[in-house]
Order: structure tokens, then C-alpha cells, then sequence
């Protein structure tokens, strides 16, 4: 076989292995001894990675090897267990036993053992909410909801070390919701968006649901086929731990010195018109758990990350103003345990701000609402701004936004500095709180 015969059969088959994957790889969650790696395969195929330390190249060492399946949406989810702490990794994705050819570099990290050795590293997050990816034939007529994704190639220039997704990561829709099948095709129509594979592959990613990725707009408890998109979610994202079995998206991850709440806002919650002021929102079980583990946390920052706005005191839409009864008891609960460093995190409103809640006798709550990613923005309602809460200077209004967080500073003086972008990838705004003033 001479030379350009034998280059070509290369390239033929580096393509047809390439084509074999949907979409992904994807990284999951990261920590000192583990990481998650996820990939979609076409149709049901032997999967398994390979991963060596960027700076031992020539030791590769091997996840298991998994046959994906039509009932798992030909998903594979596989665990790089032979890390240490506080390394880069380069891998790759072997399918029958051949390496895929992916077109870019990819490469994940471990997190550090800092604790009492030096101080915390810094890093820094993106965060997001509110994802809309056209399609046609089952979209609304009329003028596209979408925008462009290429976004998430602007959050990729930045190299977070991570990435939450704050909610309405998909949009189901009415062909979707009602079946199995429905939901899980909706999730393959999103994860395969070509602008999306490079910050799949080479940022860690973290997810919330809101309403849209739960069920149909503004669904709740009684939502009928909650456990097909439990089960979607679980499939599609790399979340660490889920804190109840069998229900919610309820769990938490460390990185670093601060800790992450991941909050289900959909399935406990109660009808948004159900006539009763002690209605649950997050409900009792998830509320109390919540509680203990802030007030078990130690981290200078304690991120809660939930779909809907917590802070905003102006009953508007579907935020936590319109179950009063319990969102008291949460803002007492924090109050009353002096639980010290809580953010909220949250998505859902389709424009972006900051809120502060000053509380006599401890410090201001802040809530960051960031959307949307690429759906319909919009602005808040007069009620919001007569409510006083909104940060003078951090409105971001009828356009796509997303965050980029950073953490620095020594292990006693922790900082975090939230930046605003729009889809262009332009600054339009920053913010810098200090751990030492949420005491």
C-alpha cells in the first residue's frame, strides 16, 4: 500500500470512529481521587477512556469499558479513578477499542489538597440559566426563540474550571414531555450542539433544573412524568451526589474551599395557585436539609444555586416571594443558626442583577440572577424596582448574558468578584464581595 493510499484509510477511519459519537465527551464532576467523563455514542458501542497526567504522557491508565444502550440513550458514563489531587489530565475516547479522532486538545484537573498545607488556589466559574436550541418542525411558528449558541464558545475563551447550569438548561416542549422518549430526545438535540463540544470536553460542568427541563412550563409536584426527566437528568449531567433516592436533584459539591447547594425548586413544590400560604416551594424534607448542611458547612462562601429567584421580595412570577410562608422560615432559619457566607445563585427571569437584602442584626443576602443563555430576554416589572433590591449598576436587560465568577485571595480573606458578559463576549458589569462581610 503506498503512502497517500495508507493516509487516506487513516483519515476514513479517525472519521467513521468520530462519527460513532453524538455528542460529548463531556467532564462531570471533578474531585481528588475521581473524575466523571460522559459521552453519547450513536447506537450501542464499546466505550472506555484513556487519561495520563499531562506531565507523565507516556503512563496511560484506563477507565472500565461499558457497552452503551438504546434504553440509556447510548450514554456512557464512565469514572477516571487512578488520579491525584491537584493534577491536568490529558484523555481520549476509545470506541471498539479504537481512539476517536476528536479535532481539539481535551484535557481535565483534579482538584487540590490545600487544606493545612497552604492556601485555597484561586479559580474561577461560569454560570448560566435559560437554554433554548431551535428546532423547527417543534418549535413555536414565527420568529426563531433561540439565539445564536455561540455563546458558549465565548464562555469557552475564558477556561473556567467549571460551569453551573442554573436551570431551563433544555426546553422541553410538547412533543417532548409527555413521553420517555420524548424527554430524552430533547436532552440528545441539545448535548450534540456543535458550539457546545470544546467547553463539553475541557470545563467541568454542574446542573440545576428549573421548570422547563423538569416538565411543561411552570410544572410542579403534580407533573406526571417527573421521573422520566429525573431520569434524563441523572443520564445527562455529571452532579457528584443526589442527596434523597428516587427523587429531586438535590445535592452538593465542594470546590476548592467553597461549597455548592444544588437545589430542586420542581419537585416538591406545590401548584402556583394552589390556595395556601404555607404551600411548599422547596418543601420541608429539602428545606431542613439545606439547613443543616449550611450550618455544617465551614466554606467562607456557600453557594446556593436554585432556577428561581429567592431574595426579590416583590411577589412576581414564580420566585420565592409567592410562597411567603416558607420563604420566611428559610431567611429565619439562616438568621436565627447565624449561618455565615450565603450567595444565591439563581436563573429563570430571562435578564440579569444583582439583589442585596439588608437583614437587621447580620449581614445583606445576595442573590445573582443570571439569564438568559440563548432564549427570549427581557427586563424585570415595576413592582421589582419599587421593591429597592436591585444592586444600582448590575441590570443587564433584554439581552444574552453569562457569569464568570472568581475566587482569590489567602484562606481568612476570601474574594469573590462576579462579572457579567453578553453574548459578544463584552464586560457589562462587575461586582466584588469580601467573605469577611457575610459574617
Amino acid at each position: 500500500m503506498n503512502k497517500l493510499k495508507f493516509t487516506l484509510l487513516c483519515l476514513l477511519v479517525a472519521g467513521f470512529c468520530q462519527a460513532q459519537i453524538k455528542s460529548g465527551p463531556m467532564l462531570g464532576y471533578s474531585e481528588m481521587r475521581e473524575v466523571l467523563l460522559w459521552v453519547q455514542t450513536e447506537k450501542s458501542e464499546a466505550v472506555k477512556f484513556a487519561y495520563w497526567e499531562k506531565d507523565v504522557p507516556a503512563v496511560k491508565f484506563f477507565t472500565d469499558e461499558i457497552v452503551t444502550t438504546k434504553d440509556q440513550a447510548f450514554v456512557a458514563k464512565l469514572v477516571a479513578d487512578e488520579v491525584l489531587p491537584g493534577k491536568k489530565y490529558g484523555y481520549e475516547v476509545y470506541v471498539n477499542k479504537k481512539k476517536v479522532n476528536i479535532p481539539y486538545p481535551m484535557e481535565f484537573q483534579t482538584q487540590t489538597l490545600w487544606n493545612y498545607r497552604t492556601d485555597p488556589p484561586a479559580f474561577t466559574f461560569a454560570v448560566g440559566s435559560c437554554t433554548y436550541t431551535n428546532e423547527p418542525r417543534f418549535d413555536r411558528p414565527g420568529d426563531p426563540y433561540g439565539k445564536s449558541i455561540k455563546i458558549f464558545e465565548k464562555i469557552y475563551e475564558h477556561k473556567p474550571n467549571f460551569m453551573v447550569w442554573g436551570g431551563d438548561n433544555i426546553y422541553l416542549r410538547e412533543v417532548d414531555w409527555n413521553t420517555r422518549s420524548g424527554v430524552q430526545k430533547r436532552y440528545t438535540d441539545f448535548k450534540r450542539q456543535p458550539e457546545l463540544q470544546k467547553l463539553w470536553a475541557n470545563v467541568h460542568h454542574y446542573a440545576v433544573w428549573d421548570d422547563h427541563d423538569f416538565g411543561p412550563n411552570d410544572a410542579d409536584r403534580s407533573y406526571w412524568g417527573k421521573d422520566w426527566t429525573l431520569e434524563a437528568f441523572k443520564n445527562n449531567w455529571g452532579n457528584p451526589n443526589y442527596i434523597f433516592k428516587d427523587e429531586a436533584i438535590t445535592g452538593t459539591f465542594f470546590w476548592e474551599d467553597c461549597q455548592f447547594f444544588l437545589m430542586d425548586d420542581r419537585w416538591f413544590r406545590a401548584p402556583n395557585m394552589l390556595q395556601d400560604s404555607t404551600k411548599d416551594y422547596f418543601g420541608q424534607k429539602q428545606l431542613n436539609w439545606l439547613i443543616d448542611a449550611l450550618r455544617s458547612s465551614s466554606a467562607p462562601f456557600k453557594f446556593v444555586v436554585t432556577g428561581g429567584q429567592i431574595v426579590n421580595p416583590a411577589a412576581v412570577f414564580e420566585n420565592y416571594s409567592t410562597y411567603p410562608v416558607e420563604r420566611k422560615q428559610m431567611l429565619d432559619k439562616i438568621k436565627e443558626n447565624k449561618i455565615p457566607g450565603v450567595i444565591i445563585i439563581s436563573g429563570d427571569r430571562h435578564h440579569t442583577n444583582l439583589q442585596k437584602l439588608d437583614r437587621e442584626g447580620t449581614y445583606p443576602l445576595y442573590d445573582f440572577t443570571i439569564s438568559p443563555l440563548t432564549s427570549g430576554a427581557g427586563s424585570p416589572v415595576e413592582a421589582e424596582y419599587k421593591a429597592g433590591t436591585i444592586v444600582p449598576g448590575t441590570e443587564v436587560n433584554k439581552m444574552q448574558t453569562y457569569g464568570i465568577m472568581e475566587i482569590s485571595g489567602k484562606r481568612l480573606e476570601r474574594v469573590l468578584k462576579i462579572n457579567v458578559f453578553d453574548a459578544s463576549g463584552v464586560k457589562k458589569w462587575d461586582y466584588v464581595i469580601n467573605a469577611k462581610d457575610l459574617k
